[in-house]
C-alpha cells in the first residue's frame, strides 16, 4: 500500500519493482558497434596540419538498436533482439557483448555478404576529433529474407516491441512485411503475468514503440509510441523548427499534425537540452489504458520534461536509453506521464558519461533516491533564488500540500515551470498538512514527499514550510510569479497582497480537486481490503 501510494511519482523503489515484472521485449532494428578510441595529442603529423592521436584506450559498446537493448537488459527486461550483422571481427564483438548482458540474440542473422556497421570516433581529452563510419552499402536480400523469417518467433509473447530503423537496410523489404503483418492495427494481446501490471492497468495488446528516422513510414502500424527527436519531427512536419524558447511551444501547436502523420497514439519528441515534449489525444488510447491527462473533445495535449544537463559530455545514445525505459514503464502499465519522466531520469544518468553506455536498475534508483534529504531550508533556498536571478533567471514559486501525488498535480507543476525558468515548491510540513487535512494526513511524510517532488523534471527547488500561509517565504524569495492552483481569482488569496507589493505577479492554474486526492486513498484502501479478504 505504501508503494501504491506513490504509483504515479517517481521514487527509489520504482525501478526495482519494475525490473522485478521482467517484462518480455523485442527489439528490431539497425545494429551497430560503436569504438571508443581515446588518447594523447602531442603534435601534428608531416603530411598535413592534422593532429596525431596516440591512441591509449579502446573501448567498444553495442550501439543503435543494439544500445536500446542493452539498456531494456539493464533495466530489467528479458530482452529478445533481431537484427542483421556481418561474419566479421566487429559482428562477434557485437554479439559476446549483447550475450554478456542476457540479450537473446538468436534471431540475430549472420550473413557473409554484408559488413556489420561500426562507428569509431577518436578523442583526445575529452573531445571528439574525428569519426569513422563502416557500413554495408547494400544488404543482401537473403540476409533480408532469413530475418523475416525469424521475425514472428521473435516476436511471439512479447510484452512490447521497439522497432529501431535508423534507414541502415535491416527493417527493408520482407522484414517490413514480416512486421507489418505481425504488429498491424489488429495485433493480438500479450502474454503477460500479472502483478504490477495489473495493479496499474494491464495492457491489452502487445505495446508497439516506433523510434525511427522517418517514423510515417510506420504510420499504418497505428503503434502506439513514437519518438522523434527534434530533427525527425521536424521531417513529420515538413518545415523547420524554430530555435530557442520557442521551439516547444511551436511543436505543441502542431501536436495534431505530428499524431496524424505518425499515425501513433502519443508522440515523444525529444528534444536534447530541452528535454521532451509529449503529445497525445484524448480518451483511451489502442491500448485500452487511458491517456492520462489528455485534453478534453478529442483535442491533443501535452506533458513537458526538462532535462538536467552538466559539463558537456561526448555521450552517445542517451536517446536509446530514453526509449528503453520509456517502453519498460509502459508495458509495466505505468501512466504515460509517469513513464516519460522515468525515461527522462535514467537519460540524466547516462548524459552525464561519456561514450556509449547504460543506465541499469541500480544506477536509476540511486538517482532518484538523491531525491532525498534535498529540501532546502529558508536560507539556502534564498542563496540559490539570488544566484538564480543573477543569471538572469525568472523564479517560479507555488506551494501545496502534494501528498498522494497523482497527474492532476503533475499536469499542475508542468504549467507552473512554464512561467518562468525556475520552480520552486513549497511544501506544507506534517503538521500543517494535519492542520488542514485532518488527523489522519498526510499519508507520506514530509521528507517522502520533498524527494517524490524534487525527482520530478519539472521542479527545480523543494522546501517546507510549517507557517499558516507561504506569505513569510514570498517576502524572502520575492518570486517573479507566484503560482496556485483553484477555483478562485488573485483577490481570493492572502498571498496576493504580498506578491504585488514587490511587483510580482499572481496566476492562477488549472484547479486540482482535493476529491482527485481522496479517490486515489479510496482506490488504495480497497485495493486493500480486496487483497486482505
Amino acid at each position: 500500500m505504501a508503494r501504491l501510494s506513490n504509483q504515479e511519482g517517481l521514487a527509489e523503489w520504482l525501478p526495482r519493482s519494475l525490473a522485478e515484472e521482467r517484462p518480455v521485449v523485442t527489439v528490431v532494428g539497425d545494429a551497430i558497434l560503436d569504438g571508443w578510441w581515446d588518447g594523447l595529442i602531442e603534435r601534428f603529423c608531416r603530411e598535413a596540419p592534422a593532429p596525431v592521436v596516440q591512441v591509449q584506450r579502446r573501448n567498444f559498446a553495442p550501439g543503435g538498436a543494439a544500445n536500446t537493448a542493452m539498456n531494456l537488459a539493464a533495466l530489467g527486461a528479458d530482452v529478445r533482439f533481431a537484427s542483421l550483422v556481418g561474419q566479421d571481427s566487429a559482428g562477434e564483438e557485437l554479439l559476446g557483448r549483447l550475450a554478456a548482458a542476457g540479450v537473446d540474440t538468436s534471431s540475430v542473422l549472420r550473413h557473409p555478404g554484408m559488413v556489420t556497421t561500426t562507428k569509431f570516433r577518436v578523442s583526445s581529452a575529452g573531445q571528439v576529433m574525428l569519426r569513422l563510419d563502416d557500413a554495408a552499402t547494400e544488404i543482401p536480400s537473403e540476409g533480408l529474407e532469413e530475418l523475416a523469417a525469424a521475425i514472428p518467433g521473435a516476436l511471439a509473447g512479447s510484452d512490447a516491441v521497439v522497432l529501431c530503423d535508423y534507414e541502415a537496410g535491416a527493417l527493408e523489404g520482407p522484414v517490413r512485411a514480416a512486421l507489418m503483418n505481425s504488429l498491424g492495427p489488429g495485433r493480438g494481446s500479450q502474454m503477460g503475468s500479472p502483478g504490477f501490471r495489473a495493479d496499474l492497468g494491464h495492457r491489452q495488446r502487445t505495446l508497439v514503440v516506433v523510434d525511427a528516422h522517418h517514423p510515417a513510414r510506420w504510420a499504418e502500424l497505428k503503434p502506439d509510441l513514437a519518438t522523434p527527436n527534434a530533427q525527425e519531427a521536424a521531417g513529420l512536419l515538413g518545415t523547420e523548427l524554430p530555435g530557442g524558447a520557442a521551439r516547444c511551444p511551436f511543436v505543441e501547436a502542431h501536436a495534431d499534425q505530428l499524431l496524424r502523420v505518425s499515425g501513433a497514439d502519443a508522440v515523444v519528441v525529444t528534444l536534447d537540452r530541452d528535454g521532451t515534449l509529449t503529445l497525445r489525444s484524448s480518451g483511451p488510447d489502442s491500448s485500452g489504458i487511458d491517456t492520462d491527462g489528455a485534453g478534453p473533445n478529442g483535442l491533443s495535449a501535452s506533458h513537458r520534461t526538462w532535462a538536467r544537463p552538466e559539463a558537456e559530455k561526448q555521450a552517445s545514445g542517451a536517446g536509446d536509453t530514453f526509449v528503453a525505459a520509456l517502453t519498460l514503464a509502459r508495458a509495466a502499465g505505468l501512466p504515460l506521464t509517469t513513464s516519460v519522466d522515468l525515461a527522462q531520469a535514467a537519460a540524466d544518468v547516462v548524459v552525464h558519461r561519456p561514450g556509449t553506455s547504460v543506465c541499469t536498475t541500480d544506477e536509476l534508483a540511486r538517482h532518484l533516491g538523491g531525491f532525498a534529504d534535498t529540501a532546502l531550508t529558508a536560507d539556502e533556498l534564498a542563496r540559490q533564488v539570488q544566484a538564480h536571478r543573477r543569471e538572469g533567471r525568472r523564479i517560479v514559486l507555488t506551494n501545496g500540500c502534494f501528498d498522494v501525488l497523482h497527474r492532476g498535480h503533475t499536469r499542475y507543476l508542468n504549467q507552473a515551470k512554464q512561467l518562468g525558468d525556475v520552480l520552486v515548491v513549497a511544501l506544507n510540513s506534517d503538521s500543517s498538512v494535519r492542520q488542514l487535512k485532518g488527523p489522519d494526513r498526510p499519508v507520506n511524510p514530509e521528507a517522502d514527499r520533498a524527494a517524490v517532488i524534487a525527482a520530478l523534471s519539472c521542479v527545480d527547488h523543494v522546501t517546507v514550510f510549517d507557517t499558516p500561509t507561504p506569505i513569510p517565504l514570498i517576502d524572502l524569495l520575492q518570486p517573479d510569479v507566484y503560482a496556485k492552483g483553484g477555483d478562485y481569482t488573485p483577490e481570493m488569496l492572502a498571498e496576493t497582497a504580498a506578491v504585488e507589493r514587490y511587483g510580482g505577479t499572481v496566476t492562477i492554474l488549472d484547479y486540482v480537486p482535493e476529491h482527485s486526492t481522496t479517490a486515489v486513498l479510496e482506490r488504495i484502501r480497497a485495493t486493500g481490503e480486496s487483497q486482505e479478504s
